[in-house]
Formats: C-alpha cells, sequence, structure tokens
C-alpha cells in the first residue's frame, strides 16, 4: 500500500532539465489470497518485435504466483540460446544487446512454481531484419546451339528477398524460350543471339545484391535432326510413358535423349528434365502429380551440340483419391442441430476433381454410426446442417472426400456437444477464424453473431487432436483476437469458442488448425533434399536382388524415409514397376522374374519434402535351375542301329538352356541302371542314337540344365527295334549280308503307313507278273532258235566215255550236291534227266537233241564255293549249244546253287545268271565248254572256240 502515489521522470544534462508530467499508482489490495498450487500467471507476456541487425532486442516476461514463480527462456526448435550478449534480467526480462542473424526465431517463456510441476508458457517471435546474401550464384555456362541453360540462384535474407533476372542490364520477363521458375532461369531451344551475360539480383527492405554469369552458345551445322513421332500416355495417377523414334539425320550419332516437361495448368510452372541414355527410344515419366496436364517434347544431344526440340504433346494423368478431408467447423444454432463447415481442397490434396462428401456422425455413448453422402453440385457446396439431435450430448463426427476413383481415409473424430434446451435466450455462437502465426502459434479471431443476447465474455479453449481439452481461458467481451502460443509445430488443434451472458454458456463454435512446420535455418537449407548416394544392388536369388544405399550428408537429425522403385529394363512392361516404403537403408526385393534385368532408384523423405530419384542402378536377377522338363520328346527310328530323339525347349519363362542331357539304354541295361549318356548344345534340338541292336526296346529320356542346375527329366519314350529274319545258309558271309538287307526292309516297311503298304504291295504283284512273262517268251525264243542252227544232237556216248565221266562227276556230285541220295530227282517234272549217286544218266528218248550235264566246274575251289553257296529247294539249270564245228563234244548241263536274291557280282565264276522267284528265269551268258574227256577249254584258248550263247535257267524243285 506505501508503493501508491504520484510519479514522474526527469531527465537533465549540462545543457538543461525536463520533467515529465505526474502519474499516479493505485494500489488495490488483493481481496482472495492466491489459492495453493494454483498455476502462475504470467502477468506480462512477451511480445513479436522486428529488429534491425545489431541493435537492441528486449523480450519482457513477467510472471506472478505464491510462491513467487521461477521464469526461464527456451526456443521453441529446441535450438540452445546464444549465451554471448544474451543475459535475463530483471523478473525474467531476456535481453540480447548485438542481435545477430542467428538470433531470430520463436522464444519460450516459461513460468514455474518452485517445487511443483505448475508451469505457464508465453512465446513471442523475434525477427531480425537482414539484408539479403547469396546461398548459391549463377554459373557460367557453354551449351549447344538449341541445347537449354539453366540458371541458379539462391538467396537468404529477412525479409525473404526478391529474386530478378536481367540480360545485359535488361529485366527478363517470362516468354516461349526464357522461363522463370522461383530463382531459376531455364532458357530453352538456345540460339545464337542468346549468348549474353545474365545477371541474378537478390532485393529485401535491407538491401540488395547482384550476380552475372554468362552464357555461351556453340554452333554445329552436324546436328542430330529431332526425335520424331513423340506420343505419350497415361499409366497411373503419377506416371506416363513417353516414346519417340529415332532422329531421320545422323542417329548414330546421338549419346542421350533430354526429356523436357511441365505443368499447362497455371503460370509461370517449372519446367522438369531427365536425361536417359541413346539406349532406349521410351521413358516413364513418374512422380507428377494427380489430375494435371503436363506437357512434353525431347531433344536428342550428339557431343558437339543438340536437335531442335520435337513437336510437343500433351497429356493428363489419371485421378487419384483425395490425399486427406477438408478442415471443417462445426457450430451449433439450437440445442438439435450441428452445422458442419468446411473449406474445398486445395488442388495437391484433392488428387483430382471432388465428386462427393461423407459425414459420419454418432453419439459418445452409442455406436451405431449415421453416415450422409453430400454429392458436390458445385463450389458452394461446403456445409452441411445436421438437424434432429439430441439436445445437451455430445456428438462424435468425421468427414471423407471422394473422387472418381474412391474415397479417402476419413478424418479422425470430432467431438462437439449440443446446447442445453433453455427458454432463456442465450448468445449464438461466433464466427471463428484460424490463422497460423508460426509454428507454434495461431491468431484466433471472432465476430459475434447478431443476437439480444448481452455478450459478457467468451470462453476459449484448445487441445491438439486425439486428446483432451486443455483449461478454458476466459476473454472480455470487448475482445475480439486472441493469439494461442506454445503450441507444437506441425500438429493439428481443435479450438473451441463460445459466449456467455448472465443466462448461461452460448452455443459453441468448433474449428480445426494445423500449425506449420518452423521455417529454421536447417529446414531452409533442405528446401532441396539431397538424393540417396552409394546405391548398390546385388542379386541373391532368381527372384531377389537386396538394394542398399547410404544416406546423404546433412546435419538434420530428423527421422528419413525412403521410397525404392524397381522395374524391368522394358518400357512396354509398366505392370512389373513396384514402389516399397522403407526407413532402413537396405531393402530385399523379392517377386522378380529369373534372368531379367531391372532398375533401380532411391528417393528420400523429410518433413513432406522428397529428393529427386538417385542415379539409376541395373542389376539382373540370377539363373534358375530349370524347373520343367523339355516337351514333346519323340523318337524315330531312321535306319537299321540308328534312332532320331527329337524335343522341344522346357515351357518356362525367361529360361536360359547351357545344355540338354539325353540319357538312353535297353530295358536290360535300365534293369542294370546303366544309362548311356549324350550331351547336346541349347541350340541343338535334336540328336541321333547309333549303334542300337536289334530285337531290343530302348528307353529315352532328356533333361535340361543350366548353370543354376539340372533340370527334371521328361517322361520315358520307349523304341522298339525288330529281330531280323536270317536264312539258313553254309555261308557266313552272305548270311550276314542277308540278314542286314533283310532288317533293313522290315525296318523300312515299319515306318510305312497301311495305305502305303497297300499300294507297294499292289506295284510289287504288277512286277513280278511282268517278269515272269518277259523270261517265259525269252526262254522260249532261245529255245526255237537253237533248234534251227545247232545240228542234231548225239543220242549216244560211248560206255567208257559216260563211265568215266559218271566217275568223275559223281566225285563232283558228292561235293556239290550233299543233301543227295540214292533217289531220282526229275529236275524239270518230265524232262528226262535221272540222277543217282553215280552221277547223270542221259535219258534214252532218242527225240533230245540237247546233252544236259550236272556240273561244268573249273576247279576244285570253286566246287566248294558252289556247296557252301547251295540252297535247299532251288536248282541252277545250265546247258550250251553244240556248234557244228565241234561235234564230238556233248552238251553237258551244269547245276549251281546261290542263294536268292543275289547279284551277279557276288559269284565266283565268270558265268552269270539273272536273279529270278521260284517260277524260274532264263538268261545268256558265255562260258567254258568241256571235253567228253574232261578236259577244259577256255574262252581265250587260240585253238578252241567259245560257245557263242549260253542259257542259264534256275528252277525251283518243290
Amino acid at each position: 500500500m506505501r508503493d501508491a502515489g504520484k510519479y514522474r521522470c526527469s531527465a537533465t544534462n549540462v545543457a538543461s532539465r525536463v520533467r515529465s508530467k505526474d502519474a499516479e499508482l493505485i494500489v488495490t489490495p488483493a481481496l482472495v489470497p492466491w489459492p495453493l498450487g494454483m498455476k502462475p500467471q504470467i502477468v506480462a507476456a512477451p511480445q513479436n518485435i522486428t529488429v534491425t541487425l545489431n541493435r537492441l532486442a528486449v523480450l519482457e516476461c513477467m510472471a506472478e504466483g505464491k510462491p513467487r514463480p521461477l521464469v526461464s527462456w527456451s526456443r521453441a526448435d529446441s535450438k540452445p540460446i546464444d549465451v554471448f550478449g544474451t543475459k535475463v534480467m530483471g523478473n525474467g526480462n531476456l535481453v540480447i544487446s548485438v542481435v545477430k542473424a542467428h538470433h531470430g526465431g520463436t522464444y519460450l517463456c516459461r513460468a514455474t512454481t518452485p517445487g511443483t510441476r505448475n508451469y505457464t508458457t508465453a512465446t513471442a517471435t523475434l525477427t531480425v531484419l537482414v539484408p539479403p546474401s547469396f546461398l548459391e550464384k549463377p554459373e557460367t555456362q557453354t551449351r549447344p546451339r538449341a541445347g537449354t541453360a539453366r540458371f541458379s540462384c539462391q538467396a537468404k535474407g529477412t525479409p525473404a528477398p526478391r529474386i530478378s533476372w536481367f540480360r545485359n542490364g535488361q529485366m527478363i520477363s517470362s516468354n516461349g524460350r526464357s522461363k522463370m521458375y522461383n530463382s531459376k532461369l531455364v532458357i530453352t531451344q538456345i540460339i545464337p543471339e542468346d549468348e549474353a551475360f545474365y545477371q541474378c539480383q537478390a532485393e529485401n527492405s535491407q538491401g540488395s545484391v547482384l550476380s552475372a554469369a554468362r552464357l555461351v552458345v556453340i554452333q554445329s551445322d552436324d546436328r542430330p535432326g529431332a526425335p520424331r513421332n513423340v506420343h505419350a500416355e497415361t499409366i497411373s495417377s503419377s506416371a506416363i510413358l513417353l516414346a519417340w523414334e529415332r532422329p531421320q539425320y545422323n542417329a548414330q550419332k546421338v549419346i542421350a535423349y533430354s526429356i523436357h516437361y511441365t505443368k499447362t495448368d497455371g503460370l509461370n510452372n517449372e519446367e522438369y528434365q531427365a536425361v536417359i541414355g541413346n539406349d532406349t527410344t521410351s521413358h516413364i515419366v513418374d512422380d507428377l502429380e494427380p489430375a494435371r496436364n503436363y506437357s512434353f517434347y525431347i531433344v536428342a544431344y550428339m557431343p558437339m551440340g543438340a536437335s531442335r526440340m520435337s513437336e510437343q504433346v500433351t497429356q493428363h494423368t489419371l485421378e487419384n483419391v483425395p490425399l486427406r478431408t477438408p478442415e471443417f467447423s462445426l457450430t451449433s444454432r439450437s440445442p438439435t442441430d450441428i452445422l458442419v463447415s468446411w473449406q474445398p481442397l486445395p488442388p495437391k490434396l484433392s488428387r483430382g476433381r471432388v465428386s462427393a462428401y461423407r459425414l459420419s456422425y454418432r453419439t459418445a455413448a452409442d455406436e451405431q454410426v449415421t453416415s450422409v453422402e453430400m454429392p458436390v453440385q458445385g463450389e458452394n457446396n461446403t456445409q452441411h446442417l445436421l438437424q434432429d439431435l439430441q439436445a445437451d450430448t455430445i456428438y462424435l463426427i468425421r468427414m471423407s472426400a471422394s473422387t472418381r476413383v474412391g474415397w479417402s481415409q476419413p478424418s479422425a473424430w470430432s467431438s462437439h456437444r449440443t446446447p442445453k434446451t433453455s427458454s432463456a435466450a442465450v448468445p449464438p455462437a461466433p464466427e471463428l477464424e484460424l490463422e497460423p502465426q508460426n509454428c507454434t502459434s495461431v491468431t484466433v479471431r471472432w465476430h459475434p453473431a447478431p443476437s439480444n443476447a448481452v455478450v459478457q465474455g467468451y470462453k476459449l479453449s484448445f487441445h491438439p487432436d486425439s486428446q483432451s481439452e486443455d483449461s478454458v481461458i476466459q476473454l472480455p467481451a470487448q475482445d475480439h483476437q486472441y493469439t494461442i502460443t506454445g503450441l507444437s509445430p506441425r500438429v493439428k488443434y481443435h479450438v473451441k469458442m463460445l459466449a456467455f451472458s448472465v443466462d448461461g454458456d452460448g452455443y459453441q463454435a468448433h474449428q480445426t488448425v494445423n500449425t506449420p512446420a518452423c521455417a529454421s535455418a536447417t529446414n531452409r537449407r533442405l528446401a532441396a533434399l539431397p538424393a540417396p548416394d552409394h546405391v548398390h544392388a546385388k542379386a541373391n536369388s532368381s527372384s531377389a536382388v537386396i538394394l542398399s544405399w547410404s544416406r546423404p550428408a546433412f546435419s538434420s537429425g530428423k527421422p528419413v524415409s525412403y521410397s525404392v522403385r524397381c522395374g524391368p529394363v522394358s518400357p512396354s512392361d509398366v505392370s512389373g514397376v513396384r514402389y516399397v516404403q522403407t526407413t532402413q537403408q537396405m531393402v530385399t526385393l523379392t517377386g522378380l522374374r529369373p534372368n531379367t534385368r531391372y532398375d533401380f532408384a532411391v528417393r528420400l523423405h523429410m518433413d513432406h519434402m522428397s529428393s529427386p530419384w538417385s542415379a539409376t542402378v541395373y542389376q539382373k536377377t540370377s539363373l534358375e535351375a530349370p524347373s520343367s522338363p523339355p516337351l514333346g520328346v519323340k523318337v524315330s527310328l531312321i535306319d537299321d542301329g540308328t534312332a532320331l530323339v527329337s524335343w522341344r525347349p522346357p515351357d518356362q519363362p525367361n529360361l536360359s538352356v547351357a545344355h540338354y542331357t539325353i540319357l538312353y539304354a535297353s530295358q536290360s541295361s535300365w534293369l542294370a541302371g546303366e544309362w548311356q549318356v549324350l550331351q547336346r548344345e541349347a541350340t541343338d534340338t535334336m540328336a541321333l542314337l547309333e549303334k542300337l541292336e536289334s530285337g531290343h526296346v530302348y528307353l529315352v529320356k532328356i533333361s535340361a540344365s543350366n548353370q543354376a542346375g539340372d533340370g527334371p527329366f521328361s517322361s520315358t519314350v520307349e523304341l522298339q527295334l525288330l529281330r531280323a529274319k536270317h536264312h539258313q545258309s553254309k555261308n557266313p558271309r552272305h548270311t550276314d549280308n542277308h540278314a542286314e538287307q533283310k532288317a533293313a526292309f522290315i525296318d523300312d516297311l515299319y515306318h510305312i503307313g497301311e495305305k502305303s503298304m497297300t499300294g507297294i504291295i499292289i506295284g510289287v504283284c504288277i512286277a513280278l507278273i511282268c517278269i515272269v512273262l518277259c523270261v517265259l517268251i525269252l526262254f522260249k525264243r532261245k529255245s526255237s532258235s537253237s533248234s534251227k542252227t545247232i545240228g542234231p544232237l548225239r543220242n549216244e556216248v560211248t560206255h567208257g566215255g559216260v563211265s568215266s565221266a559218271n566217275q568223275r562227276r559223281a566225285e563232283i556230285t558228292d561235293v556239290h550236291v550233299p543233301m543227295m541220295r540214292t533217289h531220282f530227282i526229275d529236275a524239270k517234272g518230265g524232262a528226262g534227266l535221272i540222277i543217282n549217286s553215280a552221277g547223270p544218266i542221259m535219258s534214252d528218248a532218242p527225240s533230245k537233241q540237247k546233252r544236259w550235264t550236272i556240273f561244268n566246274i573249273k576247279n576244285k575251289s570253286e566246287i566248294e564255293d558252289d556247296r557252301r553257296v547251295y540252297e535247299v529247294g532251288k536248282t541252277v539249270l545250265r546247258y550250251e549249244e553244240e556248234e557244228p564245228v565241234i561235234s564230238a563234244q556233248g552238251s553237258s548241263l551244269h547245276i549251281l546253287s546261290r542263294p536268292l536274291g543275289e547279284s551277279e557280282s557276288s559269284q565266283t565264276s565268270d558265268t552269270g545268271s539273272g536273279e529270278t522267284g521260284d517260277s524260274g528265269n532264263c538268261s545268256q551268258d558265255e562260258t567254258e565248254t568241256s571235253s567228253p574227256t574232261g578236259t577244259s577249254f577256255r574262252p581265250d584258248d587260240p585253238v578252241q572256240k567259245q560257245s557263242p550263247e549260253t542259257a542259264v535257267c534256275v528252277v525251283s524243285l518243290s
């Protein structure tokens, strides 16, 4: 009480003295003592101030309580306060003697009751005015004609400097080829006239700075033509496939392609660029905004220049579900209704045209949810009134939005209590306006609704989302603005306000607001996040790849996440592109296709910001061992002892086969586990199986193999080889030959169809009939010719001559005709030829003019050969026609035996014989003649003359 009174201020120096007016201090005694346990109260909160660089700054903070509270200071961005030149004076004022740029930020004053956890906070923002300075200056560039130049210029300062561009001192305005995006200058399709000095100017209220760079244009006539037939195809809401054809001229000199694209909606949209190699003519442009139009053009590059830009194409991305729901407010106009109001979603959040909204509500005590869908008729559809509700009841309300693609995730439940039913006129709900000032403070403005009620004040409360309501702040009736401080950055808050009168609390207004992220120097430096580096890919198996990378070097300690893009190196195979989210720096991508080349890229996310995609790395998945056997295995017999096996590759996608393994064995060898192995290259799909034995059944199976392993074997295929039928003979050599011919003939018949076989049999029969007719006609003609030219044959022979001849021929007969006994054999069935063990006995018929001899053999070795080739049931008769000059020599009959079907070249004698069937066949040939005494006359004997004609007849003895 003793401090009450009048006060004045006096200022004095050597020149004068000045006094201020009087001011009176009135001290009012405290009627109610400060309650114990009550939070301290800040009576003088700090205010937002703006200070010029190197000036003094004072942040005031005074608090009261019992016991006296302790006042402390901290920064909202958790940075330490610079203690050099900074101190706390009096009861808690923060004084910074020389303000620097790093002193700027939001400061938090905290009043704490000693020995308790009761505290109260207040915040204020210190803004330091700083002249602009460059963070990044433009650099001199050398670009080819028709290329693209990009000048980048970044500056810092407070307030944020404005960037302007000049060309040789003249201000540049955006036009068709020169565009300014934020702090960048982009010049496309450079011409020689673009060569100049370009200046970047950063300016704010504290000053300006200037930096210059030069653009040098390289001209070259030997440049490629522009890419042709550019077309775009929408893949999803964020990706478009771009394809084109190579330039018509100098296409072989192209080393890379540059894809340029920009949004067509709005003004001064930034142009983006993607550079790819010359090994492809298509590219997927991703990370686009949904439901937006984009314009594309392509430029081809060679070492000495770039081509003209291709024709521009425009493509629209697809819509997507809304990223989130709009912020809404809740207001009650009566005890039985709630008015829900919201603002339309911006395009980045709606990701298409919003077609409908959905409101869901229920009471806090009831689980039954009622939903209302509201189709969007126009832009004014931003509120809905819920009626017929219960008075004095807490309702939970949430909202969702939809596009043509689908519905977004619903918002969190917001609570609102309907007013009590009262006959008194209480104040209606005020109209709220919420505006975030910075990352920790929100300004609340309100306007009272027209009413007859007398407003005595307002009650304000706020709380973070998903938390209970905080304490209520009571404000006087004359206030219409209040700043909520001490909030957390990037948090959704619920703000509620109502007016009260003598009749009670009025209707409540409820609205939500999101605090932004703190605009600290660290965040400004991270505005463009660097992409992950040291990306490595390693094949783990035929269907998995391990991808690892390093986090880029920057000082922020905030948590980050990564997006991994994986897709096959095939632009047409768009469905194979996958995206994986992770917080680790390594991920195993599974479910990939074997033996397929994939490309991988990684990007970083932090604080709703994303870095560019990292450099693309390529990796091919490992080979996969064949999981299925070769298809269509067939075995065909192509020759005696040789078979052809054929197959098709296994039906397995992206399978690489190194070689095929063929196993084959006879049934007996298979039972013993003995297989014969053949291997063929991957390009071969057939093989020969040789040295197969007749009369066996062979089993064949095939498998495919590669470097990863061996595949399963195919089903076993059987091949049956028929056993060859051999003629019984005493000549082993000719028997083998005959058996081989027989087996080959049977094998040939094995592969001939039934229709073909019938035709062959008919043809063979007709041929045999013709041959028999020809032989008979020929034989008849020879017989008639011999009877005319040769004289009467001698019918008698001397007894001695016959006896000696019979003795000699008996020897021969014993050698050549081992099957003969004492029986008489009529060789022609009535020809008059009689043969016994002593030799041939001539017919006594005087009418026979031909003399038959059984054998006419040169030597003993020839006799032995004839014996070897003798075949039962066949007799070869040969007769000689006598010349008139050799009247003393009788005709002789020679019986020669040889296998059926043997050719003339296989005979050991000079005598030829035609092959015949059972009906007999006679042919003419030259032969030797013998004297009655057994002396042989050779054809080359100068004394004797060779018989001019000899007829041979093969007779079947059956």
